[in-house]
């Protein structure tokens, strides 16, 4: 069966200037859109309808195909569904086989998940109903203004006269807004997204967001790290790990003594995760904005190239990678500050302490549970190299460390 899921994303965008490409935990949320649709089991294939070229990059970078959407349904007024019909046949021309079951997916709603996207395929696709939707449990009552000046409400699903208990009252869902499904013939013939049977596909309503202003993507980035939980790097995952320094393996603060000397603590469990990164092959670098014997000491230390006293870390970074011919969607970068936000960008990995800034935070890919200089590295190594790290063979076989 071809099941095809179509995500519109189109350039425009006037609540959030380039909202598709606006990165949630690090991933563009159309990014994160192909990535739920590609891991749902039922998909077949995955097109991202745009007309913006920065859109598409992004898209094929996340591994789906790409419908350029032509001018006459790309303005504000486009609808959603002339996107999907047209991207419908687009794959067929190209593919040469029909679609039988087409699933309108959204960016916009960044905590979709695979299971969503399989759950309303597999009602139309197995289950036999006409399409179906994303829809998460709602107790609220809603209230209407009505018609007069006044501002007066009226109840819209409850008698305002009377005010049942939660158990007593009829399950009333909400539409997320997140993924819809429909059967390929009867969507052509009715042109919209519900006809027939529509079946209901439940979610989680604590991942029920929709990111249509600044405030909605702020949300979502301090969400990200909650409801993201499962999404950690693996060594499959990372050719390079690159670490800032102050605040990232250590706690951020300083003692001067009275010579004007800086000392700072640093954990001798990160030394051990370093050690057995290294050891494991992948590439590491120290990269830090101060210029202070301190960086240096510790790279030494630790046998790690250090470049320090950087000005912009992101063209250091993107220098570094480019002459070690590393992919920057291969690195694991960790960091702590707003100096680190453009490598964030560049990275495919940004990762963030526990004890980052708030902002650092919103915008990792991953965030660690322990802070900054107290075994944060080694929490990040845990990730790559799993039961490995703590191994005797591991140990045997690794660099020096500090242990």
């Amino acid at each position: 069966m071809n099941v095809l899921a179509v995500i519109p994303a189109r350039g425009g965008s006037k609540g959030v200037p380039a909202k598709n490409l606006a990165p949630v935990a690090g991933v563009p949320l159309v990014g994160r859109a192909v990535r739920a649709c590609l891991d749902a089991p039922l998909v077949t294939h995955v097109a991202v309808s745009t007309d913006d070229a920065d859109i598409a990059a992004a898209a094929r970078a996340a591994g789906a195909d790409v419908v350029l959407r032509p001018a006459a349904i790309a303005g504000d007024t486009a609808t959603s569904e002339s996107a999907v019909l047209h991207a419908m046949d687009t794959h067929e021309t190209v593919h040469g086989t029909p679609v039988d079951v087409v699933l309108l997916v959204q960016c916009t709603s960044p905590f979709l998940t695979r299971d969503d996207v399989d759950g309303v395929a597999r009602a139309v696709a197995e289950d036999g109903a006409d399409t179906a939707v994303t829809v998460a449990p709602f107790h609220g009552f809603v209230w209407r203004e009505d018609d007069a000046a006044d501002g007066a409400g009226e109840g819209v699903n409850h008698d305002r006269s009377f005010r049942p208990r939660r158990q007593d009252r009829p399950q009333d869902f909400l539409e997320t807004g997140a993924a819809y499904a429909m059967d390929a013939a009867g969507f052509r013939e009715a042109g919209h997204r519900f006809f027939g049977r529509t079946a209901l596909v439940r979610t989680d309503p604590a991942r029920v967001l929709e990111v249509d202003d600044p405030h909605d993507l702020a949300r979502a980035r301090a969400l990200a790290p909650l409801l993201d939980t499962a999404a950690l790097p693996t060594h499959e995952d990372v050719d390079a790990v690159v670490l800032d320094f102050d605040g990232t393996q250590t706690d951020d603060r300083v003692l001067i003594d009275a010579d004007g000397r800086e000392i700072v603590a640093v954990h001798r469990g990160d030394g051990l995760g370093v050690a057995r990164l290294r050891g494991a092959g992948l590439e590491l670098l120290i990269l830090s904005t101060e210029q202070n014997p301190v960086v240096a000491a510790r790279a030494r230390k630790l046998q790690v190239p250090v470049l320090h006293g950087i000005d912009r870390k992101d063209i250091a970074l993107k220098q570094w990678c480019d002459e070690r011919g590393i992919a920057p969607e291969r690195v694991l970068y960790v960091g702590n500050d707003v100096n680190d936000l453009p490598c964030f960008h560049l990275a495919g990995w940004p990762v963030a302490v526990a004890s980052a800034h708030d902002s650092v935070r919103a915008a990792a890919r991953a965030v660690t549970a322990t802070p900054g200089g107290e075994g944060a590295i080694r929490e990040i190594a845990a990730w790559l190299l799993g039961p490995h790290l703590d191994t005797p063979e591991t140990a045997r076989t690794s660099p020096s460390s500090e242990k």
